[in-house]
């Protein structure tokens, strides 16, 4: 039997498992048992914009009205029916929530192929690459849990300083960014930090809940961090980039009154606060520029264009090995991985990042697999 979790994507606190026998595999295709997946905040965030981004449709529930939560992690393959993938082979990519996979490998190379199933063939690259761990530059079989955790958020880290750059910073002087102590904000920052000193670099500035303020400024990448009730402090003055990672229509507003046509830039990435996400009104009337969602494939796929798959997997992974550092410090490490087993287990995180609950150093790594 294999096993999944579906949610109510109306109601993303309605949760059901669903049960099935394992079906033979048909010629072509390959079974990778789902070794272990991190789930995070950022994966909240996929299920609050699932219909509008489309990430309910890489792993169709047979349902329209529940959807397979996207996670990544590894896997590794235990029955190949194409000659491209042996058994026993290791891959870390995108997956559901589940035990297992089925794939129909396609253009499929020494670094990796992608999930050629007809249903994900309109769907984004990014997303339908599995990479070999044996061809991946940046992989460490000690540090599969941070890579899980923290590879795709740190992606999408490394995309958005690329694009702020790529944009001459839209003539700011500083970058705030809320959810400070969240992954993809620190990541970010911590790519960010690595310009200072040259021409344009910006000030980064953290915003954050009180109660994460020490952890967000023990980390060392913000030039300052300020809690939400302290954003009377910030150098209104200074044209600045806002980078949400919040959501928070509020939070939102009062950076946008705060700085009026000193925002050079609004972009929303994500969603703490997933259940403001999209919410009727939320961006109306408000001074400064237009809040835009920043969506990685695009800037990823401009830079493929421009340095080729490799060029980009190559800049990544150097400042992937780079951003290890500090999160695997024996000293003070960045992250504390937390791992789970069993559907109990995966129930208890996911509810615990809806409420938002989730101490910010905590990684989980979860898996069903037997």
């Amino acid at each position: 039997m294999t096993q999944r979790l579906l949610i109510d994507r109306q109601d993303l606190r309605s949760t059901r498992w669903d049960e099935a026998p394992a079906r033979a595999l048909a010629d072509g295709e390959v079974r990778f048992r789902i070794d272990r997946f991190a789930l995070t905040a950022n994966n909240i965030t996929y299920a609050a914009f699932g219909d509008a981004m489309h990430y309910w449709d890489f792993f169709p529930s047979g349902d329209a009205a529940s959807g397979c939560l996207p996670v990544w992690g590894f896997g590794t393959a235990t029955e190949s029916r194409h000659e491209a993938v042996a058994v026993g082979e290791r891959v870390y990519g995108y997956w559901p929530i589940a035990d297992e996979l089925i794939v129909q490998p396609a253009r499929a190379n020494a670094a990796g192929f992608l999930d050629g199933a007809e249903h994900r063939r309109a769907l984004h690259t990014i997303y339908n690459h599995y990479v070999r761990c044996a061809a991946d530059p940046g992989y460490r079989a000690e540090r599969e849990a941070e890579q899980a955790l923290l590879r795709p958020l740190f992606t999408t880290s490394f995309l958005i300083d690329d694009f702020v750059a790529d944009n001459a910073s839209f003539g700011a002087q500083q970058v705030l960014l809320s959810s400070a102590s969240s992954k993809t904000a620190y990541g970010t920052a911590f790519c960010l930090a690595q310009r200072r000193g040259q021409a344009g670099a910006l000030r980064i500035v953290g915003l954050t809940s009180a109660g994460n303020l020490a952890f967000t400024r023990s980390l060392g990448c913000y030039d300052e961090v300020l809690s939400y009730d302290e954003l009377a402090k910030l150098e209104r003055g200074m044209p600045a980039v806002y980078i949400d990672f919040s959501g928070s229509a509020g939070l939102r507003r009062q950076i946008h009154e705060a700085f009026d046509t000193n925002l050079m830039h609004s972009c929303s990435v994500g969603g703490t606060h997933w259940d403001e996400l999209g919410a009727k009104g939320a961006n109306r009337d408000l001074p400064g520029p237009r809040p835009t969602l920043f969506f990685a494939p695009a800037q990823a796929s401009k830079r493929i264009e421009q340095w080729g798959a490799g060029g980009l997997q190559q800049r990544l992974a150097a400042a992937w090995i780079a951003f290890m550092q500090p999160v695997t410090s024996a000293q003070t490490p960045w992250l504390r991985v937390v791992s789970g087993q069993g559907r109990q287990a995966v129930e208890a995180v996911y509810r615990e990042l809806l409420d938002g609950r989730t101490a910010p150093q905590d990684g989980h790594v979860l898996s069903l697999a037997a």
